[in-house]
């Protein structure tokens, strides 16, 4: 459950977030059909959790939320720009995403192929667009290496990549392990990184951070492949047992579901461990990764 504090924080910064990506699309001096298609899916909701964790890893530094506003929407646009490429009939072939139809249904395949392709471009471009007072040159081409690493062959492209390779296999728990966190968790923990480098973080901070975030995405998941067996459509927005239609290995799949669970308890339990030895006001961080584990879509 989370508190009015999160809850509030968490409305301000969503509201923020979605009107500053509003704009960003706005002012592109682009075909307005691709414009359209780009909205189309940032428009569609979702959590923002990636977002959240930028915002709420600089508040732990006491830092203003606002400094972290580009690479946020940054890591939207690379987030929706992999739901849109997920969602093509040559990849996981969704009608549906977040209970709309999906992009290439709304667009076409070519048109919503390259909203996904101008959406993870201009997150580099977004990012340099960081106001100097906020980030020096070095933290913003920083920025630009670990995003490009976190969303790229060594991470969440790798993980798409090993995902679809061990589609009708009974993979091992290791084997899944690396594709979530390079599928996701590799994104979910640059969100850390990202409010860490532009907060100011130390090496032992940085590093206990990385390792909270690490948890977390795994956590993310666990949750995630719960919820494919346990959650309601309409909450989730897309069609329940979509992973088993795939032939996808889960890890209630590999570990049963009640073992599934306390794998779940004991990823969030590390993910907190790791943030108390921060030294940094955590509890906006200690409630998201709560919310993590225990939402319903």
């Amino acid at each position: 459950m989370t508190t009015k504090v999160l809850d509030a924080f968490a409305q301000e910064h969503k509201q923020l977030l979605e009107s500053e990506l509003r704009t960003l699309v706005e002012k592109l001096n682009a075909p307005s059909i691709i414009k359209e298609a780009m909205y189309y899916s940032l428009e569609a909701g979702g959590k923002r959790i990636r977002p959240l964790l930028v915002f709420a890893t600089l508040s732990a530094f006491e830092k203003d939320p606002k400094i972290g506003l580009m690479a946020a929407a940054a890591i939207e646009m690379i987030h929706t720009y992999s739901l849109i490429h997920d969602d093509l009939p040559s990849m996981d072939n969704d009608d549906l995403r977040r209970g709309k139809p999906t992009n290439h249904k709304v667009f076409g395949e070519a048109v919503a192929i390259l909203a996904g392709d101008a959406l993870l471009t201009y997150s580099f471009q977004v990012i340099g667009k960081t106001p100097n007072e906020f980030a020096s040159c070095e933290t913003k081409l920083q920025l630009v290496m670990e995003m490009a690493k976190a969303a790229g062959s060594e991470g969440m492209v790798g993980g798409q990549v090993a995902d679809m390779e061990g589609e009708g296999k009974t993979l091992t728990i290791e084997e899944l392990e690396y594709i979530h966190i390079h599928k996701t968790g590799k994104l979910l923990k640059f969100s850390v990184i990202a409010g860490a480098l532009l907060g100011g973080a130390n090496q032992t901070q940085l590093e206990n951070l990385s390792a909270f975030a690490h948890h977390l995405g795994l956590a993310f998941q666990i949750q995630d492949d719960i919820l494919d067996l346990e959650g309601n459509q309409e909450l989730l927005g897309k069609p329940v047992g979509s992973d088993s239609s795939n032939e996808k290995s889960t890890y209630p799949q590999l570990l049963s579901m009640e073992g599934a669970k306390k794998a779940l308890r004991q990823q969030l339990d590390l993910s907190k461990q790791h943030l108390e030895k921060t030294g940094l006001n955590i509890q906006l961080l200690k409630e998201i990764a709560d919310l993590i584990a225990s939402r319903d879509h």
